[in-house]
């Protein structure tokens, strides 16, 4: 049995990886099983094997990139999916207690990931959000929502879940005419337009993206806004010294992310800054179950360079020092896996246009990127966490009965 066999065989029980030699050999591992993929894997050459035991996910990744790991039965989705689902993260079981080598490892790992300085924090935003606008128009929904959606029902349409995450994060944000917002990470300028037209309030949305920002101020202008919803290449870091204390209201989705855990304090306390005294913020942004971790190898180098996922803990210790008060925390759990798996049918779907685009190289990566990240929020430890903060305890309604009010009445 080779090296990578006697791996595969401790990991997939449920399911079967059957594994094709260069030499013609074949090697099968688990068993059938309703609800696991059914896969076949070739490689190509010796030297895939030598890459993939060196890194396991760096290695298959670029393997798989560069038409070397080939799949003939299943796709790059099923066969992560069977990676990972064999071992859930909720998997059960005796817990012990960590030894005091790991808990001093994990919590050195953790914070040790990405340093974001204001002219790194650029160029990693234009690795990932500069690419071509036609790429991310293949995939995403009409409003371009590059971000978890909300799905009230998973049978939804992407456009309708990603309508719905928009009420849902507008609902917590207790808005009212008039009132001044901030949208940190702005994207394509679209929750920034639809809170105006929902709320009638005034929008700075604020980015790092040279080619979102073309998209969003060009939508203000078509919908003849420009006035009310505007949109600035600024770092969050200079904005808080130039507007401090101007925003009625802070949202930002998708962008703590690429904060980079040296940076938490520095960014709470712009946020802090940013506020009124009487501000309220809702953040969304990806999360980890349970305790901080670190930035895998493929995700760092082709994906997200210098981003970071951040747990609970550390997210809402960093927001301690500033007098951030967390009035409402919520878990999404399933819902970003139900919006990749969309991506990536959107995705395949269109693998002429983006080969066009691009190259069939970048096609397997994207694919492998959104397969992974899938696997990450149904087996992983992925979440998303939606958390509201707010300067004074008096700002807020008692109870968080206007949330569900308000949201039935952007849905009705």
């Amino acid at each position: 049995m080779s090296i990578l066999g006697r791996f595969l065989k401790t990991v997939v029980k449920r399911g079967t990886i059957s594994l094709i030699h260069p030499d013609g050999e074949t090697e099968r591992f688990g068993q059938p099983e309703a609800g696991f993929p059914d896969v076949v894997v070739r490689l190509a050459d010796k030297g895939v094997m030598r890459q993939i035991l060196m890194d396991p996910r760096l290695g298959a990744a670029e393997m798989f990139m560069d038409g070397r790991l080939i799949i003939e039965q299943g796709d790059i989705m099923e066969l992560i999916q069977l990676a990972r689902s064999n071992k859930p993260w909720e998997r059960g079981g005796h817990l012990g207690e960590l030894s005091g080598f790991k808990r001093t490892k994990d919590y050195i790992a953790g914070k040790l990931d990405a340093y974001n300085g204001q002219r790194r924090s650029k160029a990693n935003v234009a690795h990932h959000y500069d690419l071509s606008r036609k790429l991310y128009e293949l995939f995403l929904d009409e409003d371009m929502q590059y971000s978890c959606a909300y799905w009230t029902d998973p049978g939804n349409t992407l456009e309708q879940a990603q309508l719905d995450k928009k009420a849902h994060i507008a609902s917590k944000m207790d808005l009212h005419p008039g009132q001044r917002v901030l949208d940190i990470g702005c994207g394509w300028g679209g929750m920034a337009l639809y809170l105006h037209q929902k709320f009638g309030v005034e929008v700075l949305g604020i980015t790092l993206s040279e080619e979102q920002l073309k998209v969003a101020q060009e939508r203000a202008s078509n919908e003849g806004v420009a006035d009310k919803v505007k949109f600035e290449l600024i770092d969050y870091r200079d904005l808080a010294e130039r507007d401090g204390g101007q925003f009625d209201r802070i949202v930002s989705v998708g962008m703590f992310e690429h904060v980079g855990t040296p940076n938490f304090k520095t960014f709470f306390r712009c946020v802090a800054n940013l506020m009124k005294d009487d501000g309220v913020m809702l953040l969304h942004t990806i999360g980890r179950m349970g305790k901080p971790g670190t930035t895998d190898s493929f995700t760092r180098k082709y994906i997200f360079p210098g981003g970071y996922i951040p747990a609970l803990s550390e997210t809402v210790e960093a927001s301690e020092h500033f007098r951030l008060i967390a009035t409402d925390i919520e878990t999404l759990r399933l819902h970003y896996a139900l919006t990749l798996r969309e991506w990536y049918k959107r995705t395949t779907a269109n693998k002429d246009k983006i080969v066009a685009l691009y190259d069939e190289r970048f096609f397997r990566l994207w694919t492998f990127y959104l397969a992974g990240a899938t696997a990450a929020f149904e087996s992983g430890g992925m979440c998303n966490y939606q958390i509201q903060f707010s300067r004074n305890r008096h700002t807020l309604p008692m109870t968080r009965d206007y949330i569900g009010e308000v949201e039935k009445r952007l849905n009705g």
